[in-house]
C-alpha cells in the first residue's frame, strides 16, 4: 500500500473523530428489515458494523423485522400469507409460527453473529419490551376487518432494554408485543415499534436499514436522494404525493420520534456497504436525515 493511500485511511478516522466524541454513551436505536434481512452476508456486515459502534463507546439497540422468513415458515407449515392493509393476517396459528421465526430464528441468529465478530449482545423477546392493543385493517372497501393477533405498540417496558444497555450489551429485540389486558403475543409493524422504543429510551438516533437508499424527489431515481430534510419539506412532500405508500408510516412515526425527545432521524440502505457508519461519521452521509 502507498504512504498516500495509508494517509488516506487516517484522514477518514479523523473525519470521524468529532462524531465519535459526540456520540460516546449515546444510544442509537437501529432497525432492520427489508430485503437487507435476507442475505446472510449484508446481515454479518452490519452486524460487524454494529460491533464497531459497541466498541466506540455508543450504546446500538437493535429491533428486527422478519416478514420474508415468516411468510417462507407459513408456507411450509402449510398456511396461507395474506395481507389486508398492508397488515399480515395473523391468526392464532400463525402467531405461533411468527413467535418462532422472530425470537426463535432471526433473534438468536442476530446475537450470535454479533458474537463472532467479539461484540457481546443478548436477545430480548419483544413481549418482554412492547405492551400492545389490538388493531383492525381497513379492506379496499374501506371496511374495517379483523386481521387477528395483530397490534401497535402503545407503550414499552425498559428493564431488560436498560440493564443490557447499561451492561454495555447490544439489546436484539423482535416485533412483537404483550397485548395489554391478555399477555398474549401480538404480531407489530417493527418500523412503529421501533420508534416507539426511540421515543422511550430518548434515542440520539432512530435509524432505519432496509432495502431504500433513503428519500428520493424523484422515486423512480435513486440518483435523486434528499440527504436531509426537517418537518415542514417533509410534510411537502407527503403532500404533493412525493411520499407515498410504505414510506408514509416510517415518516409520520419518524415526526413522532423527534416530537419525543429522539435526535435525528434515518433513512439509509442496508445493502451498502458501511452504510450505518456511513451516515454516522461523515459529514455528508449516504441515506436521509430527518430532523426538527
Amino acid at each position: 500500500m502507498s504512504l498516500d493511500a495509508t494517509i488516506n485511511k487516517a484522514s477518514v478516522l479523523i473525519e470521524a473523530l468529532p462524531y465519535l466524541q459526540s456520540f460516546r454513551g449515546h444510544t442509537f436505536l437501529i432497525k432492520m428489515g427489508g430485503s437487507a434481512m435476507e442475505d446472510p452476508n449484508l446481515v454479518r456486515k452490519v452486524m460487524r458494523d454494529i460491533v464497531f459502534l459497541e466498541v466506540a463507546g455508543i450504546n446500538p439497540v437493535i429491533v428486527h423485522g422478519g416478514g420474508k422468513a415468516i411468510s417462507a415458515a407459513m408456507k411450509e407449515a402449510g398456511l396461507d400469507a395474506k395481507f389486508i392493509g398492508g397488515f399480515r393476517v395473523t391468526t392464532p396459528e400463525a402467531i405461533e409460527i411468527v413467535e418462532q421465526t422472530l425470537s426463535h430464528t432471526i433473534n438468536p441468529g442476530l446475537v450470535e453473529m454479533i458474537s463472532e465478530f467479539g461484540g457481546k449482545a443478548h436477545g430480548i423477546p419483544g413481549t418482554d419490551v412492547f405492551v400492545g392493543r389490538r388493531i383492525q385493517a381497513t379492506d379496499d372497501d374501506g371496511q374495517q376487518v379483523d386481521i387477528g393477533r395483530v397490534g401497535e405498540a402503545v407503550s414499552c417496558q425498559l428493564g431488560l432494554a436498560l440493564q443490557h444497555i447499561h451492561a454495555e450489551t447490544v439489546p436484539v429485540i423482535s416485533p412483537l408485543a404483550a397485548e395489554e389486558e391478555t399477555g398474549k403475543p401480538l404480531n407489530v409493524n417493527a418500523d412503529l415499534a421501533a420508534a416507539c422504543l426511540a421515543k422511550a429510551l430518548k434515542a440520539t438516533k432512530l435509524v432505519y436499514l432496509s432495502d431504500v437508499p433513503g428519500i428520493l424527489s424523484d422515486p423512480a431515481d435513486q440518483s435523486t436522494l434528499i440527504p436531509s430534510i426537517n418537518r415542514s419539506e417533509a410534510n411537502e412532500l407527503i403532500a404533493n404525493g412525493t411520499i407515498s405508500g410504505g414510506m408514509l408510516p416510517k415518516i409520520h412515526s419518524a415526526l413522532d420520534s423527534l416530537d419525543n425527545g429522539v435526535g435525528k432521524v434515518h433513512f439509509i440502505d442496508g445493502r451498502t456497504p458501511h452504510s450505518l457508519l456511513l451516515e454516522i461519521f461523515t459529514r455528508s452521509g449516504v441515506g436521509t436525515e430527518i430532523v426538527s
